[in-house]
């Protein structure tokens, strides 16, 4: 499932107090989206790693209550406790926990309670961790485990991280990149030994780099410490197609510019006007930009007015809306 449709469903099933189990490569985003889930819900958020906990560490430490002779569990702080709060509660990595760990969090996942804890009516657990295939330090989940949760498999899509990169307000040159070689937005092979790699998580590395103002001259090594060399050097290699761009502001403000047909020019071009109208889409810069792309080749102008429509820039109000339908409606099927 990509991003999108995994939101789509946990936003149900965390309604529904389900258990859910997300399964993913690492460093594809399955713990943002939950984190996202909560914030757009207003929901507290308890991430908990099971593989930093021993076996009684859920169940809590014994003590004895003297007035009632019995033994007592005195539950763990990191659990939630207030009865009328409302919140996820979230397993992240738990394959990574020795079994004996997964096994104590049994009682907690399918009847909301261990030992003498019970979770608060209001909370959704929901877990996530990387797949076995990708050999990983992790354990194979027990069947009475796994039976204890809804399984969704989530893949990578280009287009709802770019998305999701316009809304976070990734540098464009990233975005730019990715949008002319998608397939480096995440390179993934379990069997070689890299420490670092492309995933949409060390892209987002890369967009922090930038914005520490860090020396050109340590730029390529540095970026290579988060995407891999290969992927580095073609990144590094693009943003200087970036300085034969025209100037943006321009053609937002409708002056006469001049347009390389080139194609890293013009997907650089495409991400740096959505990101400017991002920050202020007034009606005159979206006519601007929309007669602008009356004058990019056909595919480019469809790529524009679509990334336009994606992140909520209302270009069908432009007064040039109904002259673009009619030069290139039949390219949006």
């Amino acid at each position: 499932m990509r991003a999108k449709e995994i939101t789509i469903t946990l936003n149900s099933l965390i309604e529904a107090q389900i258990p859910v189990f997300i399964w993913g490569s690492p460093g594809i985003g399955k713990s943002s989206i939950v984190k996202q889930i909560a914030k757009d819900k207003n929901l507290e958020f308890v991430d908990l790693r099971l593989s930093l906990l021993d076996p009684t560490d859920l169940k809590g430490i014994p003590f004895f209550d003297k007035d009632n002779n019995q033994a007592l569990w005195a539950s763990p702080n990191f659990l939630p406790k207030k009865p009328n709060s409302k919140g996820i509660l979230f397993l992240d990595e738990i394959n990574t926990a020795p079994p004996s760990v997964q096994a104590s969090a049994y009682q907690l996942i399918l009847d909301r309670k261990v030992g003498d804890y019970e979770l608060p009516s209001g909370w959704s657990i929901v877990s996530a961790g990387n797949n076995e295939s990708d050999r990983g330090v992790v354990y194979r989940m027990p069947p009475p485990l796994s039976n204890r949760f809804v399984h969704l498999n989530m893949e990578v899509s280009f287009e709802d991280w770019k998305i999701w990169a316009y809304k976070n307000s990734i540098d464009s040159s990233i975005i730019s990149f990715l949008h002319y070689d998608s397939e480096k937005l995440f390179v993934f092979d379990p069997t070689k030994n890299e420490k670092s790699f492309p995933t949409p998580r060390s892209w987002e590395y890369v967009d922090k780099i930038l914005l520490s103002k860090l020396d050109n001259s340590l730029l390529l090594e540095t970026v290579s410490g988060a995407v891999g060399n290969e992927s580095a050097i073609a990144f590094i290699a693009f943003r200087k197609v970036m300085n034969r761009l025209p100037n943006i502001d321009n053609i937002l403000e409708g002056k006469e510019v001049e347009v390389e047909h080139n194609s890293q020019i013009l997907f650089a071009l495409i991400a740096g006007i959505i990101s400017s109208l991002k920050n202020n889409s007034s009606k005159i810069k979206i006519d601007n930009t929309l007669r602008f792309s009356l004058s990019l080749p056909k595919e480019f102008s469809v790529m524009l007015v679509k990334d336009m429509q994606q992140n909520s820039i209302n270009v069908e109000s432009s007064s040039f809306w109904n002259s673009w339908v009619d030069e290139f409606a039949y390219l949006l099927s």
